[in-house]
């Protein structure tokens, strides 16, 4: 009979050395994983804000700094050569007489010449393209030529020693040419200058006002993001230690949300600042430029009709259609506009249309009204033959309503230009003040959310 041989009993397994059970050994890389979804998150906050912010500056900097000034430069330009030819118009049909009046027409060509050298030389400094500088020279080509004509054609009538009104026609035909000259090529192309700048202008206010409230909404969204990040690292820390929320995480957490609202409220403030300078400040800026070129020119017009009988007619018409482009009001020749502008009209059009609101557009109307009632009795003047009270009219009264009108327009175009320039300057103080903030806020940040997790981690270890 076999025994069976009894077996020895097996010993109890024995956990392996070294490293805590696998529940326990998870806990870290948890933490890990959840507080680099955190910085993540944080880093794409910060990331939107630099962003954002950057975006904004551009926006500003074309409109305050590079090509809005550029639009205003080319703008002076317009009104410095329309001035040019208005004074020596002026000069003109004075003849032997107005010794003061010829002085001083004189002094204001010579300073629109200084004006217009000064703006081309600015435009050229601010020119961007090889388009841009081309036309600056082109402009400055034929502004010699144009003095040179003006030149001889001041030389000639000084000459002359004719009676006020119309010179001789020497005169006449040399001016014609320096006026076809300004007229044709320089305000034409002083004007492209004006229209090339004015579109950077518009195309950048186009995309900043896009894209700067899509990078706030952005930035939001990183924003609470981040903060549920935050949240989140703190709750699974206090409930796998059992412990309170740690301070350093709930100062990280506060100091996230004060960077998001301050982040947020600045972005706003750069749209807004964008939105004040080119629709409030530039746009009315630019407009009353083009108004005070348009103008000047008108009352230059006003000469030329008086000098040149051939050409009477069409400078009457040329005044009238600038005169339409400035103050809008249905006329089917000079003598109904002029009646038109005194019995006034609500519902105003042209350049000065929406500009004409306030206390200070209604002494604008009001005055271009006096501008407009003063030519009237000039022409009739002329009509009637009686050449030197018309020259006269033109050189006193005329010439006295019209400045106290193009007063009324600088006074407009003062206040855009301070409504401009603070936009400019709140937008740009205000991303100064974030991006003085912006890294001390990454750094604190960075070390309160390590010194809320460092510890935790160091317990495994």
């Amino acid at each position: 009979m076999t025994l069976a041989q009894p077996q020895a009993p097996q010993a109890p397994a024995v956990p392996a050395a070294g490293g805590p059970p696998p529940a326990r050994r998870s806990v870290p890389g948890r933490i890990r994983v959840i507080t680099g979804i955190t910085v993540a998150s944080l880093a794409l906050l910060f990331g939107a804000l630099a962003v954002g912010s950057t975006t904004a500056r551009e926006g500003l900097q074309v409109i305050g700094r590079d090509a809005g000034p550029q639009v205003v430069a080319t703008a002076d330009l317009y009104l410095a050569l329309s001035d040019m030819d208005a004074q020596v118009a002026n000069v003109l049909v004075m003849g032997d007489q107005y010794a003061p009046q010829r002085a001083q027409a004189l002094d204001r060509y010579e300073a629109a010449r200084s004006r217009a050298n000064e703006a081309l030389m600015q435009a050229l400094s601010l020119a961007d393209t090889k388009a841009e500088q081309e036309t600056v020279h082109s402009v400055l080509d034929r502004l010699g030529r144009y003095e040179r004509l003006t030149g001889q054609a001041l030389l000639l009538d000084e000459r002359s020693k004719h009676a006020p009104g119309p010179p001789p026609q020497d005169v006449v035909l040399t001016y014609r040419e320096a006026t076809k000259l300004m007229r044709v090529e320089l305000l034409p192309q002083a004007y492209n200058l004006t229209l090339e700048s004015g579109t950077i202008v518009r195309a950048t206010y186009d995309d900043k006002a896009v894209m700067v409230p899509l990078l706030r909404v952005a930035v939001v969204v990183a924003g609470l993001l981040a903060l549920g990040c935050l949240i989140w690292l703190q709750v699974f820390l206090a409930r796998r230690f059992r412990r309170v929320f740690g301070p350093a995480l709930l100062v990280a957490t506060v100091t996230t949300a004060a960077a998001l609202l301050i982040g947020t409220n600045v972005l706003s403030q750069d749209e807004n600042a964008l939105r004040t300078a080119k629709s409030a400040g530039f746009d009315s800026v630019l407009t009353l430029a083009k108004a005070r070129s348009i103008s000047n020119s008108m009352q230059g017009d006003q000469s030329r009709y008086l000098l040149d009988k051939e050409w009477a007619d069409t400078y009457e018409h040329t005044f009238l259609d600038k005169a339409m482009s400035v103050v809008y009001l249905k006329a089917g020749n000079l003598r109904t506009y002029h009646d038109q502008v005194v019995k006034g009209d609500d519902d105003v059009l042209g350049l000065l249309g929406p500009e004409l609101v306030g206390t200070q557009g209604d002494q604008a109307m009001e005055a271009y009204r006096s501008f407009q009632a003063a030519d009237g009795k000039f022409r009739e003047l002329v009509a009637a033959g009686r050449t030197n009270e018309a020259v006269a009219e033109r050189l006193g009264p005329v010439a006295q309503a019209f400045d106290a009108y193009d007063r009324a327009l600088v006074s407009l175009s003062a206040g855009h230009q301070a409504v401009f320039t603070r936009a400019i300057t709140t937008g740009e103080g205000s991303l100064d003040n974030l991006w003085r903030l912006l890294p001390f806020a990454i750094g604190a940040i960075g070390l309160l959310v390590i010194a809320g997790v460092w510890p935790r981690l160091k317990e495994y270890r």
